[in-house]
């Protein structure tokens, strides 16, 4: 039997900017080259935002990825992003550009991972091109649903946590955009994910919302994110106290990396009444001599893009780490494959988010080499970690309760341990690939038969 085709389409490739959605992404497309029933394309946004370079050749909008013949860089030259609608303003990017491609390869399935700097209309132009296609959307983050980068946190009532939009409430929180441009966005998105024949949501709490937002319960699937197998697991050293902890990702501050070198603030303060003398770069030997007078805690912080954030972010987050510089290290940067050796020096990982999130990878990439999670206890976060049987949850923006979690994690003896014991198998990408392999079938059958 001849293989079918499935396009995935992201709004950026993990080569240019590294993320979560991304790398998730491009693991499914590699994993999807091993199916005896589906042939995987990837396409990425290519050129800014992202990426610093625009299109290679004149002429084309696309290109391939280091010479990979199945996946492409789809261009944006010339062409504006109108972010509040979600959209492209010149159509003819997708009635030319991204037809053509759409011709060239007509795939049976097309799978948005994202349509961010793309546009919503690309569902609605594959619907016209290849009317006998399977649309499948993965809904990775609240973006449809709010206008402050999906974040779901309000810009008043000190940016309090959103529990439901309104076009009265999103007003409120954009003041110079009114009600009813507010409801005239919602029917545009919505308009065009009334052609998707099928929505996967990687956590129960983004499904309820999604749900509630309107999207009919019968097109939308729970289905965890799969993960290709850990090659080299970070061992577990026998130690007498456990007190690495670790942060890995965004340095924004939604991600709440504030919040936890205001919380290592308070853990100095607390122990000594002052600020004391940083004592060298973060190593394992430094660790090691800390653990024989005592649990202090320890953090790396592990992450990027605070190039992206605003001056005062910026500016506060280097403060907290010249006020913390004496029990953090700030590691920087990091490549997915440098997990294991990271992980090896890490107790803990903290996830301090101060929105929702969905199914942060982090979570599942601290399981897969068995550490405890600390984290905020909202979302898909509490969602994922259950509080004192694989983590720890602390008071969603607050800095004392999260101080205090690492305190106990760092004192409790036998605790991580205990947590640790309980941490499940990581749901692997090869399961994973196979549910989504007979959803596409099923998807291709109900529109053949339909």
């Amino acid at each position: 039997m001849k293989k079918r085709t499935v396009l995935y389409v992201c709004h950026n490739h993990p080569s240019v900017r590294p993320g979560g959605a991304e790398a998730y992404a491009h693991e499914l497309h590699k994993a999807m080259r091993e199916s005896s029933s589906f042939t995987p394309v990837f396409l990425a946004k290519g050129g800014p935002p992202v990426g610093s370079v625009g299109q290679q050749h004149p002429g084309t909008y696309f290109a391939p990825v280091d010479a990979d013949a199945d996946q492409y860089f789809f261009y944006t030259d010339g062409y504006d992003f109108d972010f509040f609608q979600g959209t492209i303003t010149g159509k003819d990017f997708y009635t030319k550009h991204f037809r053509s491609f759409l011709e060239a390869y007509r795939p049976d399935v097309v799978h948005f991972q994202h349509t961010l700097f793309l546009g919503f209309d690309m569902i609605r132009e594959v619907r016209n091109t290849l009317p006998d296609a399977a649309i499948v959307y993965t809904l990775h983050e609240l973006l449809p649903i709010c206008n402050r980068n999906g974040q779901m946190v309000r810009t008043v009532n000190d940016e309090e946590l959103c529990t439901h939009e309104s076009p009265r409430r999103c007003h409120e929180c954009f003041r110079d955009i009114t009600p009813q441009t507010f409801f005239l966005r919602k029917r545009f998105v919505q308009s065009h994910f009334e052609l998707v024949d099928q929505f996967i949501a990687p956590s129960q709490f983004l499904l309820d919302r999604y749900v509630a937002w309107g999207i009919p319960s019968d097109r939308i699937r729970l289905e965890e994110y799969g993960r290709l197998p850990v090659e080299q697991v970070a061992p577990a050293d026998d130690r007498p106290v456990r007190n690495r902890f670790g942060f890995f990702g965004q340095l924004s501050a939604f991600k709440g990396i504030d919040v936890l070198l205001e919380a290592m603030q308070l853990l100095a303060r607390d122990r000594d009444g002052q600020a004391r003398t940083p004592r060298g770069p973060f190593s394992a030997a430094m660790l090691e001599r800390d653990d024989e007078v005592g649990p202090r805690a320890r953090l790396a912080v592990h992450g990027a893009n605070l190039d992206l954030q605003p001056g005062d972010f910026k500016e506060k987050f280097q403060d907290l780490l010249r006020a913390t510089a004496s029990d953090v290290t700030f590691v920087g940067q990091y490549d997915h494959d440098q997990l294991p050796s990271l992980m090896r020096h890490i107790d803990w990982v903290v996830v301090p988010s101060i929105w929702w999130e969905n199914s942060p990878l982090v979570i599942q990439e601290a399981f897969a080499h068995g550490r405890p999670v600390i984290c905020s206890d909202i979302g898909g976060m509490a969602e994922k970690v259950h509080d004192d049987v694989t983590g720890l949850h602390f008071r969603v923006r607050d800095p004392r309760s999260l101080a205090a979690a690492i305190e106990t994690a760092a004192t409790t003896e036998g605790l991580w341990e205990r947590l640790r014991e309980a941490i499940p198998a990581v749901y692997d990408m090869e399961s994973h690939t196979k549910e989504l392999t007979m959803l596409y079938e099923d998807l291709l059958f109900q529109r053949a038969t339909g």
